[in-house]
């Protein structure tokens, strides 16, 4: 079943009642921030908190009788396997996922919640997949595939039709690339409405499967590596996903983790709005300068999910601190006579920065007994003042060592 507008518009006709229809509110502080003038597509408001339930829905409803009482399965690290779930047990259609280790708690611990019957197997996608395929033959079940299933790409693409209705005159469609479903439904309804409108691509440098895809003009696999973005963690793009998105988008860049985790930062600070690393890809791009183009342009962020671990969203928002100059670490050598701490911390304080951890190494501290390492973790206002700290304390008499 080829991916056109046509299947894209019964789609959207067909999970209507079902789905909800996210805003796509204008954020004028992420327009300060990045120069265009940005609108974000939140669907990190569906009630599983992401895309994937467009696509599972629209799967699920065109399922035949018979299918639906054996039920199906999917390998998922989490927000497929989510959708499936959630609209899973709307239809009372029984779902299995398969996750692989790498899979956030929270997503494992939701789905389970929901009804599905979760299996945590594999290191990786492709084993996920494996065991998914065997199960799929064993017990005769229909294998919904997250990203590379037409009546899956279609689903996806029905956010672009609401996207340009909420945003008319939108310039360009910034969204994250994983197994390039979304990208894929997103580019074809796009460009067969609205085709002077760009769509651009954003994937983590960490899991660049489709760059990697472009090169080879074929979907190739490529090597597991850790990533914020784990919903972008696909080792292999979509046989039919690819073609559509090659076809049909305008470019593609990629984004590293730092700039990743800044824009998780950004979007809790600024929109008071909670996402996970995929959704956070499109801003990362924009802040990292990736995109000058799209200065003084209308601009939608694809806002994709925000399943996001607290305990990973914690380590995250320490890491965008440090990206963003505001958390820093150093050593500085002080006397270890009564005073040489208190001397460093009130110069410390004097420079404008506040500490929030300190620690002592003696046993590292060199061939001086008279002296002890200290070292500090602190919060700053920018990277300018860290350089500025760096230069009093010097001035002060305690040289620093960074890290």
């Amino acid at each position: 079943m080829p991916v056109t507008l046509s299947s894209i518009r019964a789609a959207a006709r067909r999970i209507a009642d079902g789905v909800l229809l996210s805003p796509c509110p204008e954020s004028v502080a992420l327009s300060e921030l990045t120069g265009a003038r940005v609108f974000c597509k939140l669907d990190n408001l569906q009630c599983t908190g992401s895309f994937k339930e467009r696509g599972a829905r629209n799967a699920l409803l065109q399922l035949t009788a018979a299918q639906r009482r054996r039920g199906v399965i999917a390998a998922s690290a989490g927000n497929h396997a989510l959708g499936l779930a959630y609209h899973g047990s709307l239809l009372k259609i029984p779902v299995t996922v398969v996750m692989p280790d790498y899979a956030p708690l929270i997503k494992v611990t939701t789905c389970r919640g929901l009804g599905a019957k979760v299996l945590v197997k594999g290191a990786d996608f492709a084993a996920a997949r494996a065991h998914a395929d065997a199960l799929t033959e064993k017990k005769d079940l229909t294998y919904v595939h997250g990203f590379d299933d037409p009546a899956i790409i279609a689903g996806q693409g029905t956010m672009a039709l609401e996207i340009l209705k909420q945003v008319p005159r939108v310039d360009a469609i910034v969204a994250p690339i994983g197994g390039a479903g979304l990208i894929a439904g997103l580019a074809v309804a796009v460009k067969a409405l609205r085709p002077e409108v760009q769509v651009i691509g954003v994937e983590s440098s960490a899991t660049a499967s489709f760059s990697a895809a472009m090169k080879k003009d074929r979907p190739v696999t490529i090597p597991r590596k850790s990533t914020l973005a784990d919903g972008l963690a696909v080792l292999r793009v979509g046989d039919n996903a690819f073609p559509l998105a090659r076809d049909h988008v305008d470019r593609v860049v990629k984004v590293s983790e730092n700039w990743i985790a800044l824009a998780i930062l950004r979007y809790a600070e600024r929109e008071k709005t909670v996402v996970e690393g995929a959704a956070a890809a499109p801003l990362g791009a924009m802040l990292a300068g990736k995109l000058p183009e799209l200065k003084g342009k209308r601009v939608v962020l694809a806002v994709c999910g925000g399943n996001i671990d607290p305990a990973v969203l914690s380590r995250v928002i320490q890491r965008g601190l440090v990206a963003d100059g505001r958390l820093c670490r150093f050593r500085a050598t002080i006397s270890d006579q009564p005073g040489g701490l208190a001397a460093l911390s009130k110069t410390i304080a004097d420079l404008g920065a506040s500490i929030r951890d300190i620690a002592h190494d003696r046993m590292f501290s060199g061939s001086d007994v008279s002296a002890v390492h200290a070292i500090c973790t602190v919060d700053t206002r920018d990277h300018a003042h860290i350089r500025a700290l760096h230069r009093g304390l010097a001035k002060a008499g305690f040289p620093v060592v960074k890290g």
